[in-house]
């Protein structure tokens, strides 16, 4: 028997390697998943691969399932099918380089810590649990509170802060993981003009940095400035990829119905997003002729 003839192929990395469509380099990928609710489908047949170094916005009505497909990726609740993975390998193992940040309303601010432990909470991993949060933990606390601009309430109690500010201290507990993708579910919403621009400016920062971050998003009027690439979902992706090439009017009208005001603000946003696309074009076009 020739040695050829022996020769087998390299196993696949990971269990999406061995599909065309999906890389393993990615930061994400998603291949069929579905999620129902008592046997009712949330979400159906979603495939997806996010970008490295790119600020995604997941957009859609509500109801679509914006929130329910982050849960899913990071096993907060359960797939009725399909798989993830990160770099290739499953949430468990990819879990240090990942970092969340959940609704401000899904979180229980009465309970008795200040801004500064909340963010420690974000370094638990690396601490261990039960052991001790050493000054070298909470100087890195402090730093992630100084960039969200809260370092003169660093020892507030959650409770006592505005929610622009809490939801500040929330992305501090995430900056402080040092993750490579980070995911958040709606980081803009109640909070006001301040924090919002705190907020994106970090959020480039990140991108700067190489790092991928996937938002669930409702200001359609932001899309085209705020973000690279966006994911259209109504149970189903509508449309996935740059900003510029999906974020269109057909689209959205496919993602949204009927709905007049918010198609609305989407025709403007839409301008705003072609006008972003060719910023040669209208600087040729406002520019005096010599």
């Amino acid at each position: 028997m020739s040695a050829s003839s022996t020769t087998t192929d390299p196993a696949p990395r990971s269990a999406l390697d061995a599909r065309p469509e999906h890389s393993a380099d990615n930061p994400l990928s998603v291949h069929a998943m579905t999620v129902a609710y008592h046997r009712k489908p949330v979400l159906w047949d979603v495939d997806y691969d996010a970008p490295p170094g790119s600020l995604v916005a997941i957009v859609g009505p509500n109801g679509a399932g914006k929130s329910t497909f982050i849960k899913a990726c990071l096993g907060l609740i359960p797939s009725a099918a399909g798989t993830v993975e990160f770099w290739g390998k499953p949430y468990a193992r990819a879990r240090s380089k990942i970092g969340y940040v959940p609704q401000r309303e899904t979180v229980d601010w009465d309970f008795p810590v200040s801004a500064l432990d909340v963010v420690c909470m974000g370094l638990y991993r690396k601490i261990g649990w039960f052991k001790p949060v050493r000054r070298v933990h909470r100087d890195a606390a402090m730093e992630s509170l100084a960039k969200m601009g809260l370092a003169d309430y660093a020892h507030r109690q959650i409770a006592q802060l505005s929610g622009g500010q809490q939801q500040r201290v929330f992305l501090a507990r995430a900056l402080v993981q040092n993750a490579d993708l980070y995911f958040m579910d709606e980081p803009f919403a109640g909070v006001d003009a301040a924090t919002e621009a705190a907020i994106i400016d970090v959020l480039r920062e990140l991108r700067s940095q190489g790092k991928t971050v996937i938002v669930v998003h409702h200001d359609l009027q932001t899309v085209p400035t705020y973000f690279d690439h966006a994911m259209l979902l109504n149970m189903r992706i509508v449309a996935v990829g740059p900003v510029g090439e999906v974020f269109t009017n057909a689209n959205l009208h496919k993602t949204y119905g009927g709905r007049l005001t918010l198609l609305a603000e989407a025709s403007e946003a839409v301008a705003r997003a072609g006008k972003h696309k060719n910023p040669s074009k209208k600087s040729q076009s406002s520019s005096p002729t010599k």
